[in-house]
């Protein structure tokens, strides 16, 4: 009896104490997802700050917490830069997932309101990458990127067939892949020449492509700013098409033919490659910002070895070259179009110089569509603020050899002229775009030395139209109302 009755007496307390456990116990579905953050390779930029876990909608999302790290400071300009960031994701699957896990996580960047540009994320959206980061083809936009309360985040839905993700502000270009692109130039039918023309304050090389025959000397430097990458894929579709590097540009290609005999180029695919690697925003090794060391402003000495010999180096050469033709490469954060700032207002400027820049611009806007004249940076008003610029690319090439010389914006967003949500503005027509620019540059070619006036027999559609950044008719409000030039981040003005 004794023992039948503590045999019950054990299964009641088995019976109540069991189903408590396995109450207890959390469903594997609804796990945690345990999610690795790490920015430790090329270009990486994201410092990892804490997960937390929330239910929305009934489902648990895994809250990822991250903030951009900043550039080295800038004494010049009295900031640390900061913008850009990529990173990679890993999520550690559990050992009994069947598959078909496929957790969602939300990621924060909880420093966003502080960057060089707030607010430029208006409009953003994430690139997102779940193959191979160095494959620019697949890589999209993340469509639940959102800007609020001074944070950026998106919501992303990991699955075990995809368990490592990378995001980024846009698609990086490696510093192993500017070797290839480099290695690649040799092949080329049409023999360049590539030289070093010094080196960074890490010892990278400061590499220059020399090819053509032609009487003007064309410089085009990219990537002065080392987060918009996506200068670097322009200059792989412009050295592409111009070196014949895919085999689909034939060495007896009339346009290459063309414009090789009319120039000698000088192309340097990327000024400032230890930012580059550092995943910095704007600054070279030890926080020079290169678009703002091209002269001497105040005290503040410049090119100098010490601090910028990337552009010590390449100013030297222009020196000894002479420029008849300067193109400057870049991305803009805030505006979503692909534009032209030039030398407005320049001591160079006058009729010529605004006459060859109208016609270079509308010439640009026929080759491709996804070029415009409108939306832009607005020039200054009078020559006399100009001279406060004459410490960056396109103002002193401008004034120092009185040719033309301009800067080509693309945006980090999608691209209002031919938008595309599930892919953005991509490195694909960052190439194409690239690849275009020889129609413009043969369309110049006659009226950039000529003392006659050229302007009086252009057609209508080549006049210069002077840009405005004002575009809410076109379905973008900006944050706020203010202008700035050469996209300076201290030199705010209101609009009038």
């Amino acid at each position: 009896f004794l023992f039948v009755s503590q045999f019950i007496a054990n299964l009641l307390v088995f019976s109540f104490i069991i189903p408590l456990i396995l109450k207890g116990r959390p469903n594997q579905n609804n796990m945690p997802a345990r999610v690795s953050v790490s920015d430790a390779y090329d270009g990486g930029n994201i410092e990892f700050v804490g997960q937390s876990e929330e239910t929305k909608d009934g489902s648990p999302v895994t809250i990822i917490t991250v903030k951009v790290k900043p550039d080295i400071y800038t004494e010049l300009e009295k900031i640390a830069h900061m913008q850009y960031f990529a990173f990679r994701v890993t999520l550690n699957s559990n050992d009994d997932d069947n598959g078909d896990s496929s957790p969602k996580v939300m990621y924060v960047i909880e420093n966003a309101h502080e960057v060089s540009y707030p607010e430029a994320w208006q409009g953003t959206t994430v690139c997102v990458n779940t193959q191979d980061v160095n494959d620019e083809e697949a890589w999209y936009r993340n469509q639940t990127t959102q800007y609020v309360d001074g944070k950026l985040s998106w919501t992303h839905n990991h699955t075990s067939a995809n368990e490592t993700v990378y995001f980024s502000y846009f698609p990086p270009f490696s510093y192993e892949r500017h070797l290839s692109l480099l290695s690649k130039c040799y092949t080329s039918p049409h023999n360049p020449k590539i030289q070093t023309l010094g080196q960074s304050l890490d010892g990278r090389e400061i590499e220059c492509i020399q090819v053509g025959s032609g009487s003007m000397i064309c410089w085009v430097i990219h990537r002065q700013h080392p987060g918009e990458t996506m200068a670097e894929h322009y200059a792989e579709g412009f050295l592409t098409s111009l070196l014949g590097l895919d085999n689909s540009t034939k060495e007896d290609d009339s346009a290459v033919q063309d414009v090789l005999a009319k120039y000698t180029f000088y192309i340097v695919p990327n000024m400032c490659p230890d930012g580059a690697v550092r995943g910095h925003l704007r600054t070279n090794a030890c926080g020079a910002n290169l678009n703002r060391e091209w002269a001497t402003k105040g005290d503040y000495q410049a090119p100098t070895l010490e601090r910028s010999p990337e552009v010590y180096w390449v100013l030297k050469k222009m020196d000894e070259t002479g420029v008849d033709m300067f193109l400057d490469v870049h991305g803009d954060e805030e505006l979503p179009y692909n534009f032209i700032s030039g030398a407005e207002l320049c001591p160079a400027w006058g009729k010529r110089l605004e006459s060859l820049h109208g016609a270079f611009v509308a010439s640009y806007q026929r080759a491709n569509s996804d070029m415009q004249q409108n939306i832009g940076y607005p020039p200054p008003d009078t020559p006399e603020e100009v001279l406060d610029y004459l410490n960056i690319a396109t103002t002193q090439v401008c004034t120092r050899f009185n040719c033309l010389a301009v800067t080509l914006e693309m945006p980090f967003k999608d691209c209002s002229t031919n938008p595309d949500p599930e892919y953005g503005w991509s490195p694909a027509r960052c190439r194409k775009l690239g690849a275009s620019v020889l129609e413009p540059l043969l369309y110049v070619y006659p009226y950039l030395r000529t003392e006659e006036q050229f302007w009086e027999n252009l057609s209508k559609e080549d006049d210069y139209v002077k840009p405005t950044d004002k575009y809410e008719e076109e379905g973008f409000v900006p944050l706020k109302k203010e202008k700035r030039f050469y996209s300076d981040v201290r030199a705010f003005q209101p609009n009038v």
